[in-house]
């Protein structure tokens, strides 16, 4: 029993080291999380029944009272929609008028919490969206007050996310007044994180709301992340003490959402719009040039071109094809011959001759 115990004892140790210093296991613990998220179901069944069976019993006045809360809600969201979408259309007309890049729409996905990391020194917790569903790694997670964490590893079905307060994370901010920047850093405590090396004269107070920078290219910019909730200025050092309280509902939150934002960096954004700014100049520029080329060919009647007079009539049964919009294109530079213009005032029938040799 005793040569049993020992030999299993270092077979786990050895596991342990080999999992913690190489990625062997990897795949093992992929194909784990197969059965897991069985376990993770049968789990939850109990919760899912109870949920089920005590909305079957509500009573009528809770049912009513939540419907009149609910269409109040309704509306309010609704009017604040409309000014979203205005100030949507404002914002799209701005960035067109400056020739920057065009708006992006993120794409999001609901995601469920369905464990977490029994850990007390880490805070990380598992959704139900996986490799499978298109989640990539660092791929931002929010609930609906603000931004939770980043995806930090990937399985086929389900994925591990880290929280905003685990001691290793750390994001870029701007505080929302005055847009100063800082790094919040998480403290273990799931109800609060910490500004460090904030100067001790930085215009930050209690109560600003911190969002994200965009710095990194990690989260997007402008999601709300913290509300300052402590300042402690200590003349005697350099930096001050900055506490902040999360917005996200950290350790309630339920449901929440996966960002998919747009990877591209500012320079291939540019760049791509300006080939499509291009290419609408292009399409636009096809269907115009059939006026003006009317105009400049009367124009043309340069002395070289008396000397293809006799050759009009060979080379007229080519107009049809050559009155393409594609040729007065090509030939952008009949202006040039004005200086000739009283030079051939004689021959007026002449001149639509020479232009059909000229094409």
């Amino acid at each position: 029993m005793g040569v049993r115990l020992l030999v299993l004892v270092v077979l786990s140790v050895a596991l342990m080291v080999v999992d913690a210093r190489f990625t062997l296991l990897k795949p093992v613990r992929s194909q784990m999380s197969l059965v897991l998220m069985q376990s993770y179901w049968i789990t939850d069944l109990p919760q899912r029944l109870w949920q089920g069976v005590a909305s079957q019993f509500g009573s009528r006045t809770e049912l009513v009272a939540e419907n009149e809360k609910l269409k109040t809600e309704n509306l309010l969201l609704q009017g604040r929609m409309q000014k979203l979408a205005a100030l949507t259309e404002q914002n799209v007309r701005l960035r067109e008028l400056l020739n920057s890049s065009a708006l992006v729409n993120e794409k999001v996905e609901v995601a469920e919490l369905i464990g977490m990391d029994p850990n007390p020194f880490t805070h990380r917790i598992i959704i139900n969206k996986g490799e499978r569903d298109g989640v990539v790694l660092g791929q931002p997670v929010l609930d609906a007050r603000g931004l939770m964490g980043q995806v930090v590893e990937l399985m086929p079905y389900t994925s591990r996310v880290l929280l905003l307060t685990d001691t290793t994370h750390s994001i870029p901010v701007q505080v929302n007044r005055n847009g100063l920047r800082a790094i919040a850093s998480g403290t273990g405590n799931p109800e609060r994180l910490e500004l460090r090396h904030v100067a001790d004269t930085a215009d930050i107070k209690e109560g600003d709301l911190l969002v994200s920078s965009g710095l990194g290219q990690r989260f997007p910019a402008g999601y709300p992340v913290a509300t300052v909730k402590e300042v402690i200025h200590d003349s005697g050092q350099p930096f001050a003490i900055v506490r902040a309280v999360p917005t996200a509902a950290l350790n309630r939150s339920r449901y929440l959402l996966l960002v998919f934002s747009d990877n591209r960096t500012a320079e291939e954004r540019a760049n791509d719009a300006a080939q499509a700014q291009e290419a609408q100049d292009q399409q636009g520029g096809t269907a115009t040039p059939v006026v003006p080329a009317t105009v400049p060919k009367p124009v043309v009647p340069a002395t070289p071109a008396t000397a293809t007079a006799p050759a009009a009539p060979a080379a007229a049964p080519a107009t049809p094809a050559a009155t393409t919009p594609l040729k007065p294109v090509a030939h952008p530079a009949p202006v040039k011959p004005a200086a000739t213009r009283p030079a051939a005032p004689k021959p007026p029938a002449a001149a639509p001759a020479s232009t059909g040799g000229r094409e």
